[in-house]
């Protein structure tokens, strides 16, 4: 196994990986099978590992944002299944067709581009039609069955257009993780089971109906339909505190620096950028090879802790590109090359993180920079290494 160099890396935890995967499974009615949500590197994952991973557990189905990922998903598990749920330049309708790769179709214009090409080609693409229920983003608007009444002719058109094979459908939910939000994540439903309804009418059948998304994967299990979508619980984070409740995860990632030095200062002394911590007393502070340049939010600074030795201990001063100092007062045995852990740890969870540093936790796992490694653990031991900076 090849090293990696330990200044800031996350590890990231395999058994935990396949237990949340096991107990979304759990979760699911007969019939429903899991498309794996492994967009923005796996939510900072690292997106070949996490796809080997899934695919030893069984999962044959990923989604992803563009091209680009879908090509990263094909060279891990060249068999798997993969759905762009973004935008594809049409021209590229001939590498989606010889990939394999199923591209989402939010509208009659994307889809006659898509067939153009295509045909130009001779070649077909996997489609799955996108409908917008009230999510406002992408997707053939039917936030009304009478106002959109012409949605189902559109859907209809498109999904006869030469090139293209209409494979799938689905829609996407704007608050289903809210606790508030189950009357609006019912409409969303209906409309879309509605509209599914009228194409089908028009003489034109899905194999992949799909809309539950890592919460309604949870708690709406009757919208589970043939596929859902998890992706933050995958994670083992949940979507909000009210679906938390609803299913038992285990964090993935946990990030990880080391002390690079550590010295006394007397009181008076002030910390960092901007003299927005002095010293009250004499104090130890430890400085770590970690900072916003890596995914350290600089909200952070001064609210963060870390643990060190098994002890909790404040970030002060404001943090650094590639630097923060830690208060070990009081605190025996700190030295140089000492393990210390960023977040996932008791007390300093990333949900812990992301709170006070104002953001979700979707924010900081996908927020981690490209030269921090990603650790693979596996019963306690590293199986593998992903290293974005490591010299080929």
């Amino acid at each position: 196994m090849k090293s990696y160099f330990r200044r800031t890396w996350l590890d990231i935890n395999t058994d935990a990986l396949r237990e949340n995967y096991e107990q979304i499974c759990s979760k699911l009615t007969s019939g429903a099978a899991v498309m794996a949500v492994v967009k923005a590197d796996a939510y900072g994952h690292g997106v070949e590992q996490v796809v080997k991973e899934l695919v030893r557990c069984g999962c044959e189905w990923f989604a992803v944002s563009n091209l680009e990922e879908a090509m990263q998903v094909k060279d891990a598990a060249p068999d798997s299944s993969v759905l762009i749920l973004g935008y594809t330049p049409p021209e590229y309708a001939e590498r989606l067709a010889f990939n394999g790769i199923s591209q989402a179709v939010f509208n009659l214009e994307y889809a006659k581009a898509l067939s153009e090409n295509a045909s130009k080609n001779g070649v077909q693409v996997r489609i799955h039609i996108k409908v917008d229920t009230g999510m406002s983003r992408l997707g053939f608007t039917y936030h009304d069955s009478v106002a959109d009444g012409a949605t189902a002719a559109d859907v209809a058109q498109a999904c006869r257009l030469e090139g293209l094979y209409p494979e799938g459908i689905f829609t996407h939910f704007a608050c289903a993780d809210e606790e508030n939000g189950e009357a609006f994540t019912r409409l969303q439903y209906d409309l879309f089971i509605g509209l599914v309804h009228e194409v089908e009418q028009l003489g034109v059948k899905f194999e992949i109906r799909h809309c539950c998304n890592s919460a309604a994967t949870v708690i709406y299990p009757e919208m589970q339909l043939d596929m859902v979508r998890p992706g933050i619980i995958l994670y083992g984070l949940a979507p909000s505190d009210f679906i938390g409740k609803s299913i038992k995860l285990r964090p993935v990632m946990k990030m990880k620096t080391v002390v690079s030095m550590v010295k006394e200062i007397p009181e008076g002394t002030p910390v960092s950028y901007g003299r927005t911590f002095t010293s009250e007393r004499t104090m130890k502070i430890a400085t770590v090879p970690v900072g916003y340049a890596d995914g350290l939010p600089r909200a952070l600074s001064g609210r963060a802790k870390m643990l060190i030795n098994g002890k909790e201990v404040p970030v002060v001063g404001r943090i650094c590109m590639d630097q923060c100092m830690l208060d070990v007062t009081g605190i025996d045995g700190i030295h140089e090359g000492m393990t210390v852990t960023v977040f996932g740890g008791e007390g300093n969870s990333v949900d812990d993180i992301a709170q006070n540093a104002g953001v979700i936790n979707y924010e900081i796992i996908c927020g981690i920079n490209k030269r921090v490694p990603r650790v693979y653990l596996e019963d306690g031991g590293v199986v593998a290494i992903s290293d974005y900076l490591e010299n080929k």
